[in-house]
């Protein structure tokens, strides 16, 4: 039983953080990041905004990402132990027949239609304007975010993004980002694990 799931949503919405924690609760669970995707710099082109478009869909190789989702399709067990996911310490080795699950996580994932289509489950965090913009204003990237980049090209993108997926009509479940880090966790593994029991 393989089944995949999307933790999207807007930047800073708590994904990565609700991701990890899922990791370590779910059966023979691996991950797949958007961010790792993300082409070279210099690759990104700077937008009428002014600004570079980190936050459009072709910053990010996305066909590289849906090959590795696809790979992981083909055979989870030779994929977990290609990206260094250990077995549990006393647990048997898994074999195709158990429950595998994969996590995908990345703030533009229900644009992408080959993506889409391979998600049973599909979460969406979302979290207001002012306390998106605090909480991006303390953390510290690799690249750092030149002035009014969130105004100017990051929120704008989002709201553009969000619209476009919900004029297309994907099946999420929005999660309200505000929510404690215990409360979206509870919320979202029970959601998992009572999909999973009805499926096994």
């Amino acid at each position: 039983m393989k089944y995949i799931i999307g933790i999207g949503g807007v930047t800073n919405g708590g994904k990565t953080t609700l991701t990890n924690r899922l990791v370590k609760a779910l059966p023979n669970c691996c991950v797949v990041h958007q961010d790792d995707f993300f082409k070279p710099q210099d690759q990104i082109e700077v937008g009428e905004d002014g600004f570079k478009q980190w936050d459009v869909l072709d910053s990010l190789d996305m066909e590289a990402m849906v090959s590795t989702v696809r790979a992981w399709i083909e055979n989870p067990v030779k994929f977990a132990r290609s990206h260094g996911v250990t077995v549990t310490p006393g647990s048997k080795e898994p074999t195709s027949q158990d429950t595998h699950v994969l996590l995908i996580e990345g703030f533009l994932l229900y644009n992408y239609k080959p993506l889409i289509e391979l998600f049973d489950l599909r979460y969406y965090l979302a979290v207001p304007y002012d306390e998106c913009k605090r909480r991006r204003s303390t953390r510290n990237y690799t690249i750092p975010d030149p002035p009014g980049l969130f105004d100017g090209h990051v929120w704008p993108m989002y709201l553009k993004h969000r619209k476009e997926m919900e004029d297309c009509g994907v099946d999420v479940v929005y999660l309200d980002g505000l929510k404690s880090r215990d409360e979206l966790y509870n919320e979202v593994f029970e959601d998992i694990h009572n999909k999973l029991l009805n499926c096994s």
